[in-house]
């Protein structure tokens, strides 16, 4: 039980460290279409996020695959990029065409990548365990609600910035995306593998 309470915090604080903030960022840009009276989409995501984070882990734990890390390294900002931009195209549809199942999708693969970006410090840990699902839950578990604590973060600066300061949420949405678009950007070239 002691392994699940230390991988726990290290999920915590795998997500929430400032220094690594493309977790942050992707939370962030993932949240922002959504309002508190669509809560129950969003911490969908922030799970089906989770989940396929912690299935890239294991199967790099397992050694089922291997991957290059630099390319890992340079597919989190396109991640990011690629989500902003989604909310920007998910945000100008009809209601009747907001279905979550692309979202759903795209979250998933996203996950795998960052989860992929993580695996080789995770591997270098599992070195001395001989049980890797203990850890691999507490991980999982450390995540998920460091997740639940961001996505609450954000609904909660977008109700403040739209209802105390009145700005539409089509605008808090667009602005939003444009500015985690000019933070991803440098982060593209500075992950460039080729």
């Amino acid at each position: 039980m002691e392994n699940f309470w230390f991988y726990l915090k290290m999920g915590l604080e795998h997500v929430l460290d400032l220094a690594a903030y493309d977790h942050i960022l992707f939370l962030t840009i993932l949240t922002v279409p959504f309002t508190f009276k669509s809560w129950k989409k969003v911490v969908f995501l922030a799970t089906v996020f989770t989940v396929a984070h912690c299935i890239s882990l294991a199967l790099s734990a397992y050694k089922v695959i291997e991957v290059n890390v630099s390319i890992i390294e340079f597919l989190i900002p396109v991640t990011i990029l690629l989500t902003a931009i989604f909310n920007l195209r998910y945000f100008k549809a009809k209601e009747a065409h907001k279905n979550l199942v692309w979202h759903g999708i795209a979250t998933a693969f996203f996950g795998l990548i960052h989860g992929f970006g993580f695996s080789n410090y995770f591997k270098m840990l599992m070195a001395e365990e001989e049980d890797i699902i203990t850890p691999l839950l507490g991980f999982a578990t450390g995540i998920e609600l460091s997740q639940l604590v961001i996505v609450l973060s954000i609904l909660v600066f977008a109700f403040i910035v739209q209802s105390i300061f009145k700005l539409k949420q089509a605008l808090f949405v667009l602005g939003m995306s444009i500015l985690v678009i000019l933070i991803t950007l440098p982060m593209l070239r500075e992950t460039y593998p080729f």
